[in-house]
């Protein structure tokens, strides 16, 4: 799993978010950070912390496009 940081237009204090290899969200903080740095120091804190294992399935980007040929 991957710890990344963001921020919004309408949000933009710092808040991180884990997310494991299939792209899929796991957790989101809740307080905000002022830097970018002190957000990823607390997802990963927070990462630690869940002891969880990814076993998630990253979707195919090569995936078959004939479902698109009918149309």
């Amino acid at each position: 799993m991957q710890v990344i940081a963001f921020a919004t237009p309408a949000h933009p204090e710092w808040r991180w978010r884990i997310v494991d290899y299939a792209g899929q969200m796991v957790e989101e903080s809740y307080a905000v950070f002022p830097t970018i740095a002190a957000a990823v120091d607390a997802g990963a804190e927070r990462l630690v912390k869940l002891d969880t294992v990814d076993r998630s399935v990253r979707p195919n980007p090569y995936r078959r496009t004939s479902y698109l040929r009918g149309k």
